[in-house]
């Protein structure tokens, strides 16, 4: 029997009969893949126009960098980065996510037509996005988080990588929800390159189904990572940047479409959405 069933919904979004495509929208000068590209307002919608163009079912906007030893932000500059944009591709009729840690940003993202929260630290970084999640009444992304970027690296350290990221994030969605999120609402996500070396990222990628286990849509976020950039080096050689690992991303969009991914977050659209669309077809022709 295909595993490609039984991916989920998520209340308050659309459903879509496939792994959706979440197309990312980086409005910051630091990203490490594509910093400073899409850091004009007009530029930055334009682009999330583009992705949708291309494919994307949702487009996710971050104004905060989280690649590995990145230092934090300031909440004004984060909020003039992100709200003009939401409210833009929103105006569009495009979905829209808010990539955010920070409990404001989030309320004036919603405000500004954002359906989605996708908070990278679960809402550990924040203690007031929670409850702001909860009041907003959203879908809310829960992503395995240990520490922030400026010293996640030191924290990958794991006996049993898998059944330790399903443990905390188990705990980590019961918290949100005591904390009154809806659990119907709530997306995992087992956080590629946070707090993870390449061997931790290619053992969560090998065993989705445990991360499906937890009973809520799953989130698969590979896009461009420094453990792509490993595999496609080999041993002992420098790691190709960044924008040439989109081959390997579709790669991993594909693999987590067959495992029953309810959505995949990529930068380049095309190929991911070409990817789940054929294991779509798959799944089709299995059944």
């Amino acid at each position: 029997m295909s595993t490609l069933r039984g991916r989920g919904t998520v209340q308050g979004l659309p459903e879509w009969d496939r792994c959706a495509v979440m197309g990312v929208v980086n409005v910051t000068p630091d990203s490490f893949s594509d910093g400073g590209r899409w850091f004009d307002t007009t530029a930055a919608v334009k682009h999330g126009l583009e992705l949708v163009a291309q494919g994307a079912d949702l487009v996710d906007v971050g104004g905060e960098s989280t690649r590995p030893g990145a230092t934090r932000v300031d909440e004004e500059e984060e909020l003039r980065r992100v709200v003009p944009v939401v409210r833009g591709l929103a105006s569009e009729g495009v979905v829209v996510s808010v990539d955010t840690m920070r409990a404001s940003v989030a309320r004036r993202a919603v405000e500004a037509g954002a359906v989605l929260v996708n908070d990278v630290s679960g809402g550990l970084a924040d203690p007031g996005m929670v409850p702001a999640v909860a009041a907003a009444g959203v879908p809310f992304v829960v992503m395995h988080w240990r520490g922030f970027s400026e010293r996640m690296n030191s924290l990958a350290v794991y006996d049993d990588v898998v059944a330790e990221v399903v443990a905390e994030l188990r705990a980590r969605v019961e918290a949100v929800v005591a904390g009154g999120v809806a659990p119907e609402r709530i997306v995992v996500d087992p956080g590629l390159g946070f707090a993870k070396q390449a061997e931790h990222d290619l053992a969560l990628v090998a065993h989705l189904d445990a991360l499906r286990s937890l009973g809520r849509p799953l989130l698969v976020a590979a896009s461009r990572k420094r453990f792509l950039g490993r595999v496609l080096a080999g041993e002992g050689h420098t790691p190709p940047p960044a924008r040439e690992r989109d081959a390997a991303t579709a790669a991993v969009s594909a693999i987590a479409a067959h495992e029953g991914a309810w959505a995949v977050r990529v930068h380049a659209v095309r190929a991911t959405a070409d990817a789940v669309r054929v294991a779509r077809a798959v799944e089709g022709a299995a059944s």
